[in-house]
């Protein structure tokens, strides 16, 4: 039995324009090189530091692909409005969007939080993933097709010591992301959400395992995956898969890859 619709079939990665915010640097950069290898060819990247950034885009066009670079902070109003139009200019429209932006705090127990430092992680973690898709959908609702891939953590699905506000944050954008895949599936709009844990190849996981508490707790979990801690490269794998046609089918996911340190 064939269910009729009439939604435009799922553009292929050749044919779609790739915006990654949080692309200059590790997993979102990681993304953004392996969606360009697969075959997208016009890539635009943002971040907050246009040094790095432009080094990134130089990086990115050794794959082929026409990279454009658009400075800009994804927790500011303005700058959200900005990104998002400019990409729809260079792009022709936005056909996939990653998220994949990085806060400065890394895991502390709960007790020795400041209360003072909550409001400050709620507004670096949750903000830019929730503005950058408010601002984005409607332009994939009006030509009804898209992708969406946000970039949270197994603490948003495994209770951890030491990751009280960050696991919240975490739970917030996989809860926002499979909502808004309910919500815009009848416009042919997919969201899925990557879960990593620890992740090779990136300045925070180099950051929050040089010392301390955080140090303590990624060491462990570096001991349970067993199949290895992955490389940012293998969560650009998956991203690839779910912007193409072969993820058509799917949405409103939170994929781990973790090397086995959970089953969540």
């Amino acid at each position: 039995m064939t269910q009729a619709t009439s939604l435009p079939e799922p553009k292929t990665l050749a044919d779609s324009g790739v915006l990654v915010v949080g692309g200059s640097a590790g997993i979102g950069f990681a993304c953004a090189q392996k969606l360009a290898e697969a075959g997208v060819r016009r890539l635009v990247i943002n971040a907050r530091d246009p040094e790095r950034g432009e080094a990134a885009r130089s990086r990115l066009e050794q794959t082929g692909a026409t990279v454009h670079f658009i400075a800009g902070d994804a927790r500011d109003l303005n700058d959200v409005a900005r990104i998002t139009a400019e990409s729809e200019r260079l792009l022709g429209g936005i056909d996939v969007l990653v998220v994949s932006t990085v806060a400065d705090n890394r895991p502390e127990l709960f007790h020795d939080i400041p209360v003072a430092d909550i409001g400050p992680i709620l507004h670096q973690m949750l903000l830019p993933t929730m503005q950058m898709v408010s601002e984005v959908l409607p332009h994939m609702s009006k030509r009804q097709n898209g992708v969406i891939i946000t970039v949270a953590s197994d603490a948003g699905k495994t209770a951890t010591p030491g990751e009280t506000i960050i696991g919240a944050c975490k739970a917030a954008i996989i809860m926002f992301t499979r909502t808004v895949a309910v919500e815009a599936k009848r416009d042919g709009i997919r969201a899925n959400i990557l879960t990593p844990s620890l992740v090779l190849g990136t300045a925070s996981t180099e950051r929050i395992t040089n010392d301390g508490f955080s140090a303590k707790l990624f060491a462990s979990a570096a001991q349970q995956a067993k199949l290895g801690v992955p490389h940012a490269s293998e969560l650009g794998d998956l991203a690839v898969f779910l912007a193409s046609p072969a993820a058509r089918r799917l949405t409103g996911q939170a994929i781990s890859i973790n090397g086995g340190i959970s089953a969540a």
